[in-house]
């Protein structure tokens, strides 16, 4: 049954941590059956991976992406083996728009797996480690921040990335550049501005090479129309296309994350509730800034899942 009201959104890069889903594994035999499928195609054990890594190994990029696409597919599984009401938008932070490429049958799960593992690597290669950064700006206006990414530029590209939510930004560019723009928005009133542990620039033109080597890999992959809408960070738009949506996830590679626009997308459309479709609860505090008319319910343990599809059936 679909729920007019009800929309899942799923996290990016940043909801990664060593011991996610673990309940759930132990409570549902179908998350290890989708953890097997991505190891399969992976060619390593990509559960063993999340529970006994370090922290470092996850947060390799080209780890991270298959690793939360496979945690968001496995917990959507469990949500529908529960009987759990079916949403009627979607929506995804950077790459979770993949897993909501996934849950909406646009593309096979096994090729959305080797898809983002390819993308987190051509993105980290796409610029020489230690020449990009970057960097979350909070606490000032949009138009002060690209401001001070603008009179940054003379170190180099730097530009906004991540509309998170208002008042929190992150910015991306070539190392110096960066640094230049976070020391300029500092100079402004940012209640903080700092680098972020992450080495490559992502979603600005500097990830320009990494889309078109994408593009090659993507000519040989089926896509399909989606089976419900899905909200696109790109333009905070649906695309019911299939070719439209090939073309539209490599130019989200490199432009920006406009997160801010999806989430009021979602409230225009009538949704006022939401499942963060994902382990944590980083979009959950983002759309809490953004819309306190959309409540987020998190669904990454068993008691949390079967509390959510009480509370919205």
């Amino acid at each position: 049954m679909k729920q007019e009201n009800l929309a899942f959104i799923f996290p990016g890069q940043g909801s990664q941590k060593i011991g996610m889903l673990a309940d759930l594994h132990s409570a549902f035999p179908v998350v290890k059956s989708v953890y097997d499928r991505a190891s399969e195609v992976l060619g390593y054990d990509l559960w063993a991976l999340s529970q006994e890594g370090e922290q470092e190994d996850i947060n390799l990029t080209e780890r991270t992406q298959p690793l939360l696409l496979t945690a968001s597919f496995a917990m959507w599984q469990v949500w529908n083996e529960l009987g759990g009401p079916q949403p009627s938008y979607m929506a995804g932070h950077s790459l979770g728009e993949w897993s909501a490429l996934v849950c909406a049958g646009v593309i096979a799960f096994e090729d959305a797996v080797n898809i983002v593992r390819l993308r987190g690597k051509y993105m980290q290669e796409a610029v020489p480690a230690g020449e990009g950064a970057m960097a979350a700006i909070i606490g000032l206006d949009d138009e002060v921040v690209a401001s001070a990414c603008e009179a940054a530029r003379e170190q180099g590209e730097v530009s906004l990335a991540n509309f998170n939510s208002p008042g929190q930004l992150v910015i991306a560019g070539r190392k110096e550049a960066v640094q230049s723009a976070v020391d300029r928005c500092n100079e402004a009133g940012a209640r903080k501005a700092m680098l972020l542990p992450v080495s490559a620039p992502f979603h600005t033109e500097l990830m320009k090479p990494a889309a078109d080597r994408l593009s090659k890999d993507l000519d040989s992959v089926l896509f399909v129309n989606p089976s419900l809408p899905i909200i696109h960070n790109v333009h905070a738009q649906a695309e019911m296309e299939p070719d439209n949506i090939k073309s539209i996830m490599l130019e989200q590679i490199y432009k920006p994350v406009g997160w801010v626009a999806c989430v009021k997308s979602l409230t225009t459309l009538g949704c006022d509730v939401a499942i963060e479709c994902g382990p944590g609860k980083v979009l959950a505090g983002l759309v809490k800034r953004i819309d306190k008319g959309l409540a987020v319910k998190n669904v990454d343990s068993p008691s949390l899942i079967s509390t959510a599809i009480e509370s919205v059936s």
